[in-house]
């Protein structure tokens, strides 16, 4: 099967070109001013622009977590994704303990395999730490994935010893890892003082109390202090504050290497939700939480002087009912929101329509750079020969509306409710192949499974 998308304008990290794109089987053939093909099937996309296929580096699709599984596993969840424009995801696959890390990515596939209508692959979460695992992590650099995840909260978190031997052990096999930085010992205090004073903890407007800036940029201080012993990069994921942003600047200026995620959450949405009545507060309950709003411009600059690297979405949704376990005591409450489908239209509505961001940087924090820093680059991440034909006719002059009903997730609500933006996925392309248009998912379950190791 040849298909010719010709008339579009072809959007990388460098800039915008006017370019037919041949597709041949899965992959692109050639690009090109005016081609012409014999026998190809020719996709008028004049007025749009070409994008790479989006890629989700940060999702936790049928994730275990707090009694209760995310709403959405790879099929609905993937699903989402496709309908925006992401074409491949990568979910944090947990290492539960006493499991191997093979046990662990067995777990995963057998989740996702035959599942999920978008490619995917899987970081690792560590979180049982020993000899063993140490020496099945060499095999699994080089031939699964280079990324994991560690945590500084929860009870998937590691300590600062077991932190600097992982970061350690990663330097020596070429993998790096994404932290999750807030500091638990400040949480669960502050948790504690919450009930004590108030004899309850129903007010989720005393949520963001318990989980303040200074606990992520604390985490953040210290993650880099143990990086820094060990020589080595990490990426802070889904940075919310300009508080936990200077600790990172600070490090970058003494000579560290730092790579910065973040959501669309923190640059849209502030703390005020919290304030709306408990049942629907709830729906907004997130870890790290939503921040005071001035936080949301400094994210805004860092991105458009290039500081941040790259835009994903944290999707761990659950439903209402779901997050009803907070009603008695708001700690219970699962945290996390969907955004899957939302993330390319909120990226360019308040980014490139409001001159924060540029297209060509969007193209970078949505496509370019997670697939570069991952080692998914050139199979995906550019529009180019030779690459997996994975790609977003975006219509920037599309105007829609957000809404729960409209999205393909199995969340029941959308954070954005009643958004009206403008741009929209008319097309997306996976590996060659027409999978879904304008929201609408046209063929599902075919996303394969893509090894990111060390090359």
């Amino acid at each position: 099967m040849k298909r010719l998308l010709k008339g579009g304008t072809v959007v990388s990290g460098e800039g915008r070109r006017r370019l037919d794109i041949l597709i041949k089987g899965e992959k692109i053939l050639a690009m090109g001013e005016d081609l012409e093909y014999r026998d190809a099937e020719v996709v008028d996309v004049t007025g749009k622009l070409l994008f790479p296929g989006f890629i989700d580096a940060h999702t936790h699709m049928a994730l275990e977590v707090s009694g209760t599984v995310t709403a959405d596993g790879f099929d609905t969840g993937s699903k989402a994704e496709l309908a925006g424009g992401t074409t491949c995801i990568i979910d944090y696959a947990t290492q539960y303990p006493g499991e191997s890390l093979r046990e662990a990515l067995a777990n995963w596939h057998a989740k996702a395999d035959g599942q999920s209508s978008c490619d995917y692959a899987f970081h690792l979460a560590l979180t049982d730490w020993n000899e063993d695992v140490s020496r099945e992590l060499e095999e699994i650099v080089r031939e699964e994935t280079c990324s994991f995840k560690l945590y500084m909260t929860y009870d998937t978190m590691v300590d600062d010893e077991t932190m600097y031997e992982i970061l350690s052990r990663l330097k020596e096999l070429g993998g790096i890892a994404g932290v999750h930085c807030e500091n638990d010992g400040i949480i669960r205090a502050r948790s504690k003082e919450l009930h004590r004073t108030k004899g309850s903890r129903t007010d989720v407007s005393d949520y963001p109390w318990t989980r303040p800036k200074e606990a992520e940029a604390e985490a953040v201080s210290r993650l880099l202090k143990i990086a820094r012993c060990v020589d080595t990069p990490v990426i802070i994921v889904h940075l919310s504050t300009a508080a936990g942003y200077r600790e990172i600047l600070r490090a970058r200026e003494a000579g560290q290497t730092v790579y910065i995620e973040t959501c669309p959450q923190y640059l849209v949405m502030d703390e005020s939700r919290y304030s709306l009545p408990a049942e629907e507060a709830r729906h907004f309950m997130i870890a790290p939480p939503l921040r005071k709003k001035k936080n949301q411009e400094i994210l805004w600059q860092a991105l458009k002087e290039g500081r941040i690297q790259t835009i994903a979405t944290d999707h761990c949704s659950f439903t209402k009912a779901q997050k009803m376990a907070g009603e008695g005591d708001f700690t219970k409450t699962p945290c996390g929101m969907p955004g899957a489908q939302e993330r390319p239209a909120l990226v360019w509505k308040f980014g490139v329509c409001e001159k924060r961001i540029t297209a060509e940087q969007m193209c970078t924090y949505l496509s370019e750079n997670p697939a570069k820093l991952y080692q998914l680059y050139p199979e995906k991440g550019a529009l180019i020969a030779g690459a997996d034909a994975d790609i977003v006719v975006w219509d920037p002059e599309a105007a829609w509306t957000m809404t729960a009903s409209d999205m393909q997730s199995a969340c029941d609500y959308c954070p954005m409710e009643g958004t009206e933006v403008t741009g929209m996925a008319q097309q997306v392309y996976l590996r060659g192949k027409l999978v879904a248009e304008n929201g609408n998912i046209l063929d599902e379950k075919n996303g394969v499974y893509v090894r990111h190791g060390v090359k």
